[in-house]
Formats: structure tokens, C-alpha cells, sequence
């Protein structure tokens, strides 16, 4: 028989549970439809998915479909629960990708999409619930193109022209195919869907059977049953524990067979199959074989962990989705938490993204999550499975710490009769990249072996950072240099050398703290989006008006966890309902209270015993310890970048940092130009720019652009960010916006008398609707108003880009941003605070000027000072006797 697996995944309420139900009802499975309501669903087994009336863990159903044989894979739809739905796509040969007709597109519907795209999953589309009132399936399917890609199609009226000129958009091959014989044969669309080019999209309700038998044979008819290797392969994707505490691993063969008492084996482990089962629901059957295609369950392994691949199986990449949030589990006082921890264990093993973390100083169990909702679903498992009662802690952020510049880091472990030295080039890595091993290093300074023990020590640790204790991430690790002894050297000396390494390289290196940022969507009441504006903006958050549908609008953007974790609640409260925010885990970047969180978590990286930031020494036949800043006066192996000449003499933790200045090419300049739309920073305009994750990485810093003294200054103002960055301008802003644009722009003009350049202060008009671009002189200065749909940040970008090489060119906002850009086009930056303390500067030396040659002799004032020096004097004269 033909054998699909094809995983079912959507945001959570959509309708995939009722769906599942209606698949398993129609194909015959099933004689009875389960209601999620009535907590009789056939996949929601565990009671706290009836009681909750969500999936929580993945399960799966075998059913047919003609000649085709479908496993299921029911995965959890709640945002909390999302590595549990991560590691099933592993097992994939297709993906149903539910979504609500009544909510169209939702913010984790994205990040679905997003992680599908990633595994490169082929996908069939339901568009759910289009039996209730105000559903509109052009509307929808315009959105689906628009959110999700231009190969979404609609598969209920096929072998039509209109089907027909769709998929020819999607594929040369089709198109060709088109124009040739006029339709496109089915064996094209199974390739093109197959290859994620066309998206097959059905509509109707599964509650009410509308439309689900179409969509079944659809699936059928437009797949292609995957081919499978002789050889044996499988991978795992979960394990789990039946009711009398059994051990489960459930894989998927990818090849070959798989019979009971057969030996399966990886590099660290050997064991024996005692029993296979293929689950449906609660029940399953024991078979003594399965083939390639199949997804079942066996008893008999205890060493295996989710992602892991055996025999021609590759091991998969770690989970995209991972916790963020960081609890302390308090067991009651007779409860030893060194007994308690293997128990937790057990649960681990089955829900990886739960991290059971044992803190030795603090002595107490922590947990990391995923979200607040796990709290609950973990409280009831240790209950159930040990009798155990445990709380929570109010909760606080996984943080994380990566590098900003490139160093050399050196661990030397020499106790007597020992000797071990390791060089490791740490290096900043892509946001995102996590860490990455390897090694350049000669096998003449050290053996192969060795090496790749030293790998081994790399991968084997969560290496914690310098400031705050957080683990590290995105960074590039590579063994470049070492030492052994051909008597002394033991394996842990290597160990105890890489971990010292490690730790003495992030010491000499700029450290960043990182926090985690969710994307979230916030539909609303077109008349609250103030509100909502401010509020994101109070949460350091950025955002973008995505669409307004009648009186509702959607804002989408992005914002740090720990400042949106409970909005949830107030956007209920303060839209009475009729507001809803979807949040989905962005990543991780830069964080927004640095200090205050280094200042918190009160991490001393030098009294962290369990990760020394020295090294140990001998000499005189006794061991000493070498503080982290005096190891390379000690150590014995020549430093890897002195040697390659990349220092220029200087020290390795001197080495080009990348908060310097970094060139940025003019391609990379027009993009984000063009993706500057509602940008501007000021209050007036209320829009804010998302920074991406590159460039949030680094803290902007103030840089001087080389003078190009034969060419004629322009000073570049952007007005509303410097209005809202000087205090004195923003407290009558509040009141009068006008007032406060007037005294910038006087303030300008004085300053324009003493500088004697050419000055543009711009404001962004681009929400005045038909607003074209206008130029004003005010006194000495040019005022503009930039068009509409422009802000004042593409203005000032634009004029600095297409003019950089013409004039010599100053800036000044506090935009990090657009700061950035500045600089890469060769401008020289001042922030709003260093152009009010230039102006302040400038006002006092011409009044100590004028001041200093009265003393002497009134009537040379006239001849000592230029005449727009005494005009500026007079101005300011006046201004300050004036009542």
C-alpha cells in the first residue's frame, strides 16, 4: 500500500482538532464524530487536553484514503507548545496547514509558515469555519497570496482556464506547458507542489463535513509517495511514556526495515527492539515488522533522544523555537531536590523544550519554558506521574550573551604531571547561527586526536557568559593552536584548558547581553491605535500599521518578552474584547536594559568556581593560578593572530571590534532605504523603524566622517527626532508643537550665523494625504516637508546618498538606525544631544567674545566682530532683556 505521513499543524482555535476528527470520520475510521467541546476528540487523549480543550502533544492516527495509506500527525496549534510541533515536521512528507476563515492569517500562522518553509515541507491548505457569517473566500484567498505567496491556489475548480493561468505564473515548465497544449498535466502540479512551488488551497467546514471529502481525495490525488532506500535509516522525533512507564521512542523509517529484537546503534549507545506498536488515538497495534514510510513506536531503547538519526539518517538541526522564560520549582519542604531532579528528567527526555536546569550555588531546581501555559501542564504531570505537589516562582527571562569583536582565547591547565593548552578563536556569528565548531588548527602543534577532543569539550558544555551567567550563542568557535605533553597530557586536561579558553576569550572580548523579542500581531479598534502605539512604544517595542479593515486595524511588529509577556490581558481590557494579540518568538537581540539587567542578575564571573575565567600554571614543580588577564604573559604556545599578522602589533583583545566603523555597500544602503516606510522616530509621526537583527547587534557610536575641506558644508537636521530628544523642546512639544518647531528652528538660525554652512531641517509630512514635497527658507535655513508616503528619514538617507560625494555632509539625529546608514555612506554624524551641546558651545564663546572686547573698549565691538557675529550677538542680547 502507498504510505504518506503528513503532519497537521495551525494557530491555535483554528479548527484542526475538528478537522482531524472529520478526516478520521469520512475515511471510515472512526464511527463517531468527537467534539473538542464534548472532550471526546479520537487525538486529544490526555485529560488535560480535554480539560483544556488544546493539543498539547503530538499524536498521531493511521487511516486510508483508496490505495493510499495516511498517517496523521496531529501537532499542538498553541504557541507555548511549539517545539513539540517542531520536531514532528522532521518526520514529514507533507503538512495540512489549517487556518481560520473568520481570522484569516495570524501571527503564528507565520511563524508555521515560516518554520514549513525552512524544513521545506510541501503543503496542503484548509481555510476553515467558512460556514460562519461574514466569511469571504476572494477576500481570503487574495490574503493567503499576500501573507503566504503567490502559490497559493484554489483546488475546487480545477481544469479551468483561470487554475490553469495561476499555476502557469508559479513554474517555467508549466507555463510552457500552457502555452503549448493549453492545460497542464496533474503529473506537472504533484512536481510543483511537491517542490513548494503550488500550494493547493480547499475551503470549507470541518464541523459541518462542508467541503472535507474534496479536500482528502485532493491530498491524495496531488501527492507523490515518496521512494525509499534498501538500507536501513530512521529518525526520532519524541519520546514518550505509556501508562504502566514504559519507555517510547516513535521514529519514522526512512529505509530499509525494521523487525523486533533487532540491534539498533549510534555512536554512544547499542540496544535491543523489544516491541514495535503503530498508535491510532489511545490504542495500538504490536507488529513484528515495519517498512520504510512507516511511523511507529518501540520499547526497549533508553538512551535515545528526539532529533537523533540512525543508521543512513542524519541527526537533525536543534529547534528553531526554544524557551525563553526561567522558573524556580519549589517542592514541598520534605521533598530532597537532589531526588526529585532524575524524575525530571524523565519528563524532559519527552518534552526537550522544558529545560531542567540544577543550579548548584542557589541550590534549587529551575525550569525554562516555553510560556506561562506550560506551568500549568508541567504542575499536573509531576503531580500525576510522582504524586509530587510543586509550585512556581513569579518567573524572569532566559537571557543569553554573544561577542562584538573578534579575540583569541587561551586555556592552559598544568597542575603537576599534567599539561594541556588550547587556543580558540572566538569570533561574532550571524544572529540566529547559534554556535558553531571547528577547527584551523596545524597537526603539527597538536595531534589529530586531540583535536578532536577538543571539539568534543566544545560541544559537550553550555558555556555561560561573562556578564551575566547567560549562555552563549551566535558565535564562531575554532580550535587554532595548542599543546600536549607526550607523558603528562591526559584527556580531562584538555577539558579542563578548553572551558578556561573559552571563558578567558569572552573576559578580553565586548560582550553583548541578549533578550528575547517576540513578533507579535495586535488587531484593534482603528480608534485605539493610539493607545496601542504608546503602549509599544512604553515596552521599547517597534510596529507598523499592517492593514485597516473597516474600523479595525492590525499592527504588527516587535517587542522584548519581558516588557509584553502579561499585554495579552490589557489589550482585553482596554478594547473591551474586541482586541486580540498573537505573539510568536521573533529571536533574540541586543537588550534593552543592559545594565539594569547586569545589575539584577548580579553574576561575578570571577567567583564562579564551576567556570574559571584562569588558567593553572606550574613552575618549581607546583601548580599556581594565573588570573584571565595575565594568561597570555604566561602561556607557551605563540598567539594565533600575532603569529598570522593580523594585529598589526597590537593585542589580541585590541583587534578591529565590529562596533567600529564597518563599510556598508550601497546596495545594502538603497535596501534599507527602501524598507524605511513609517520610520521616523519622532512623536509627531508616532511610527517606529524595526532595526534587524545584524544591526542591532551593535550600539551605534558617534563617528566623524573624513573632512573634504575644498567642498561646501550641509548640516542635515532631522527635526521632529531632535524636537523629542532635547528636554526643553519635547515639554512644549507636548503643548505646542508649533512653538517647539519655531524655537528649534531660530536655535538653527543662530547657529547657522556662527557655522557658516548650509543647514535642511526636515519635518516628515508624509500622512498628509496628496502632500508634495515643499521647501521653505526660514531666515538663513531651509525648512522641507517631505511628500507623502516619505518620511523624513528616507528624505535625509536619500539627499545623503545621491550627495555624499558632492558636499561634505553632516547629520544629525539620534536614530541608531539611520545612524548607521549615515556612516556607511561616508557622512559625518552628530546625535540630538551633541548638536544642542555644538549650538550651546557656539552661543557662549560668541557671548565671551563679545563680552571680553567690550571690557576692553566699547567702540571696537563693531570692528571686532564680523557682521553676522553682531547680529547673532544683538539677537541674543535682545532675547535675553526682553520681559
Amino acid at each position: 500500500m502507498k504510505k504518506l505521513v503528513i503532519g497537521i499543524l495551525a494557530h491555535v482555535d483554528a479548527g484542526k482538532t475538528t478537522l482531524s476528527e472529520s478526516m478520521l470520520y469520512l475515511s471510515g475510521k472512526i464511527g463517531k464524530l468527537g467534539r473538542v467541546d464534548n472532550k471526546d476528540a479520537y487525538l486529544d487523549t490526555y485529560e488535560l487536553e480535554k480539560a483544556r480543550g488544546i493539543t498539547i502533544f503530538s499524536k498521531q492516527a493511521v487511516f486510508e484514503v483508496g490505495e493510499t495509506q495516511i498517517t496523521l500527525l496531529d501537532t499542538p496549534g498553541h504557541v507555548d507548545f511549539s517545539a513539540e510541533m517542531e520536531r514532528t515536521l522532521q518526520v514529514l512528507d507533507y503538512a495540512i496547514l489549517v487556518i481560520s476563515g473568520a481570522d484569516g492569517v495570524q501571527g503564528h500562522t507565520k511563524t508555521l509558515w515560516r518554520l514549513l518553509d525552512m524544513y521545506q515541507i510541501p503543503v496542503f491548505l484548509f481555510v476553515n469555519k467558512m460556514d460562519q457569517h461574514g466569511t469571504d473566500k476572494d477576500k481570503l484567498t487574495k490574503e493567503l497570496k499576500m501573507q503566504l505567496g503567490d502559490g497559493c491556489i484554489e483546488f475546487e475548480k480545477v481544469q479551468t482556464d483561470g487554475f490553469y493561468d495561476q499555476l502557469a505564473m508559479c513554474d517555467e515548465i508549466m507555463m510552457e506547458a500552457y502555452l503549448e497544449t493549453g492545460h497542464i498535466e496533474t503529473a506537472q502540479i504533484k512536481k510543483a507542489v511537491k517542490e513548494r512551488k503550488v500550494f493547493p488551497c480547499f475551503f470549507g467546514s470541518a464541523l459541518k463535513l462542508e467541503g472535507v471529502e474534496q479536500f482528502m481525495q485532493g491530498i491524495v490525488h496531488y501527492s507523490l509517495i515518496p521512494s525509499y532506500s534498501d538500507e536501513f535509516g530512521a529518525k526520532l522525533f519524541k519520546i514518550s511514556r505509556d501508562e504502566q512507564g514504559n519507555r517510547l521512542t516513535y521514529m519514522k523509517l526512512t529505509g530499509g526495515k525494521l523487525k523486533v529484537k533487532d540491534v539498533l546503534t549510534n555512536s554512544f549507545w547499542e540496544e535491543k527492539v523489544n516491541q514495535i506498536r503503530i498508535y491510532s488515538g489511545q490504542k495500538f497495534e504490536a507488529v513484528n515488522e515495519v517498512e520504510a514510510g512507516s511511523v511507529c513506536a518501540v520499547t526497549g531503547l533508553s538512551q535515545t533522544r528526539p532529533g537523533e538519526g540512525l543508521g543512513i539518517e542524519e541527526a537533525s538541526e536543534a529547534p528553531v523555537l526554544e524557551p525563553v522564560l526561567s522558573y524556580q520549582i519549589i517542592l514541598p519542604e520534605d521533598c530532597d531536590p537532589r531526588v526529585m531532579l532524575p524524575k525530571l528528567r524523565q519528563i524532559e527526555e519527552e518534552e526537550p523544550e522544558l529545560h531542567i536546569v540544577w543550579d548548584e550555588q542557589l541550590q534549587e531546581i529551575q525550569v525554562q519554558i516555553m510560556g506561562e501555559v506550560q506551568i500549568e501542564i508541567l504542575q499536573s504531570l509531576i503531580q500525576s506521574r510522582f504524586g509530587t505537589p510543586v509550585t512556581f516562582d513569579a518567573g524572569r527571562i532566559v537571557y543569553k550573551e554573544t561577542i562584538a569583536n573578534v579575540v583569541e582565547g587561551v586555556g592552559h591547565f598544568e597542575p603537576l604531571r599534567h599539561y594541556a593548552e588550547v587556543h580558540l578563536l572566538l569570533e561574532p556569528g550571524e544572529p540566529g547561527s547559534g554556535l558553531q565548531f571547528g577547527a584551523k588548527c596545524s597537526e603539527d602543534s597538536l595531534s589529530k586526536s586531540w583535536q578532536r577532543l577538543v571539539l568534543t569539550h566544545l560541544e559537550e558544555k553550555a558555556h555561560k557568559g561573562v556578564l551575566t551567567g547567560s549562555v552563549i550563542t551566535d558565535m564562531k568557535i575554532t580550535l587554532v593552536s595548542g599543546r600536549a605533553h607526550n607523558k603528562h597530557t591526559e584527556g580531562g586536561d584538555f577539558r579542563e584548558a578548553t572551558y578556561r579558553a573559552v571563558r578567558q576569550g569572552l573576559k578580553e572580548a565586548e560582550s553583548i547581553v541578549l533578550e528575547p523579542y517576540y513578533a507579535f500581531q495586535l488587531e484593534l479598534p482603528a480608534k485605539m491605535v493610539g493607545r496601542a502605539m504608546t503602549d509599544i512604544e512604553k515596552m521599547q517595542g517597534t510596529y507598523e500599521i499592517a492593514q485597516t479593515n473597516g474600523e479595525m486595524t492590525v499592527l504588527v511588529g516587535s517587542a522584548p518578552v519581558v516588557t509584553m509577556r502579561n499585554y495579552q490581558q490589557e489589550v482585553v481590557a482596554y478594547t473591551k474584547g474586541l482586541g486580540r494579540l498573537f505573539c510568536s518568538l521573533k529571536g533574540y537581540e541586543p537588550c534593552h536594559n543592559r545594565s539594569e539587567v547586569i545589575e539584577s542578575i548580579g553574576y561575578d564571573s570571577e567567583r564562579d568556581m564551576e567556570n574559571p575565567t584562569g588558567s593553572v600554571f606550574c613552575a618549581h614543580g607546583t601548580g599556581f593560578l594565573v588570573d584571565w588577564n595575565a594568561v597570555k604573559d604566561y602561556m607557551h604556545v605563540e598567539s594565533y593572530l600575532q603569529e598570522k599578522g593580523n594585529l598589526s602589533g597590537e593585542t589580541a583583545h585590541n583587534k578591529l571590534s565590529y562596533t567600529e566603523e564597518r563599510s556598508i555597500s550601497l546596495d545594502e544602503i538603497d535596501q534599507i532605504i527602501n524598507n524605511t516606510f513609517y520610520a521616523n522616530q519622532g512623536k509627531k509621526s508616532a511610527w517606529k523603524r524595526g532595526k534587524t537583527a545584524r544591526e542591532s547587534y551593535y550600539e551605534p557610536v558617534t563617528y566623524v566622517g573624513r573632512q573634504k575641506e575644498t567642498q561646501e558644508e550641509y548640516l542635515l537636521v532631522d527635526g521632529y527626532n531632535v524636537i523629542y530628544a532635547w528636554p526643553e523642546l519635547k515639554e512644549l512639544a507636548d503643548e505646542n508643537m508649533d512653538g517647539a518647531r519655531m524655537k528649534l528652528l531660530d536655535s538653527l538660525s543662530n547657529y547657522q550665523g556662527i557655522r557658516k554652512c548650509q543647514i535642511i531641517v526636515v519635518f516628515d509630512a508624509y500622512r498628509v494625504q496628496g502632500h508634495h514635497e515643499e521647501v521653505i527658507d526660514y531666515q538663513n535655513i531651509h525648512m522641507v516637508y517631505t511628500r507623502e508616503a516619505q518620511t523624513a528619514d528616507q528624505y535625509i538617507e536619500k539627499f545623503a546618498h545621491d550627495n555624499q560625494k558632492k558636499y561634505n555632509i553632516t547629520v544629525a539625529t539620534s536614530d541608531g538606525l539611520q545612524q548607521i546608514i549615515i556612516r556607511g555612506a561616508g557622512c559625518a554624524l552628530l546625535s540630538a544631544r551633541e548638536l544642542k551641546v555644538e549650538i550651546d558651545m557656539a552661543n557662549e564663546r560668541i557671548k565671551r567674545e563679545y563680552h571680553q572686547i567690550q571690557r576692553k573698549d566699547r567702540n571696537y565691538l563693531i570692528d571686532a566682530l564680523s557682521p553676522e557675529a553682531k547680529q547673532q550677538v544683538e539677537e541674543m542680547i535682545k532675547k535675553e532683556n526682553d520681559p
